[in-house]
């Protein structure tokens, strides 16, 4: 279920903070016009560490609606707390998504039988499938792959989100699940290398910007055409490396807004909006690839 190009997808939001649901409706069919395999709703590049519960729950809603069936919505749900994991699952469950992504707790640094029973908890109260997500240069926590393996006993933990970009680590986690687990890459950079050597997608926040790209690429990877993958890769690499040059979703957000995507480039504190120099590094980038 969960494979190919999935977008990490930007929470628009106008000048003064409010969501701004007409653009949001605007991204969405953006990404069903240009072949994006699924939506993830309020991840991180969806801003969900400002979002209000009410707020997350309704964005969720309205990217459930405006997909009308067209595209599988996947919700981000995770919290450092199993108990307000659960608790946000359960407000969800019930739109429409295709499943959750939860995070692997952040801040307390839980060790690995912690986060082996905050997953389980988290996957035993839920209606629908839960996709790890394992994200240590944001968590410091480190999910390893025998715990991955461990989870993935529990039939309610279909995949794994995995943002190392440690290739090496990949391979370890394929030799431990069985094959109807799905690995999808979180680190654009190598995403494209992850799924030709095994991977079944990736989670991507290169797709905001350039969603067709993203979906040949993927789609090039699943027929095992190496060549042609690696060559859209490579004319993605800058575009995947200066999405970053600010911490995410600060570029992204920029990008969208210079193509006309968004109305604003607004987002929440702490969060805000790029320095100058990245706006010419970034603007630069997409008139030498077309998309401003």
């Amino acid at each position: 279920m969960f494979k190919g190009s999935i977008v990490a997808l930007v929470t628009p939001m106008s000048s003064t903070g409010e969501i701004d649901y007409a653009s949001l409706q605007k991204l969405v069919q953006f990404h069903v016009d240009n072949g994006t395999d699924a939506i993830v709703s309020v991840g991180t590049t969806g801003e969900s560490a400002t979002l209000p519960v009410e707020q997350h729950v309704e964005v969720v809603r309205k990217t459930v609606e405006f997909a009308d069936g067209k595209i599988p919505v996947i919700a981000g749900t995770g919290a450092n707390s199993t108990e307000e994991a659960i608790e946000l699952g359960n407000l969800v469950q019930d739109l429409g998504i295709a499943g959750m992504l939860s995070v692997v707790p952040y801040y307390n640094k839980p060790q690995q039988r912690g986060m082996i029973k905050h997953f389980t908890a988290i996957a035993d109260a839920s209606k629908v499938p839960i996709i790890l997500y394992n994200v240590p240069g944001r968590t410091v926590a480190d999910l390893l792959p025998k715990s991955v393996a461990e989870l993935a006993k529990h039939p309610n933990i279909v995949a794994l989100k995995e943002a190392t970009g440690d290739l090496d680590r990949l391979a370890e986690i394929k030799a431990l699940v069985d094959d109807g687990f799905a690995l999808l890459s979180g680190d654009d950079p190598t995403g494209c290398e992850f799924m030709l050597q095994g991977g079944h997608g990736v989670i991507s926040v290169t797709s905001n910007v350039a969603p067709k790209l993203m979906s040949e690429l993927c789609q090039a990877t699943a027929n095992g055409d190496a060549e042609s993958a690696r060559k859209i890769d490579a004319s993605l690499m800058e575009l995947h490396q200066k999405l970053f040059i600010e911490p995410n979703p600060v570029m992204p957000k920029w990008a969208l807004y210079r193509m006309g995507l968004l109305p604003t480039p607004f987002l929440r504190l702490p969060m805000v909006e790029p320095e100058q120099e990245s706006c010419e590094v970034m603007d630069n980038l997409l008139a030498r690839m077309s998309l401003i």
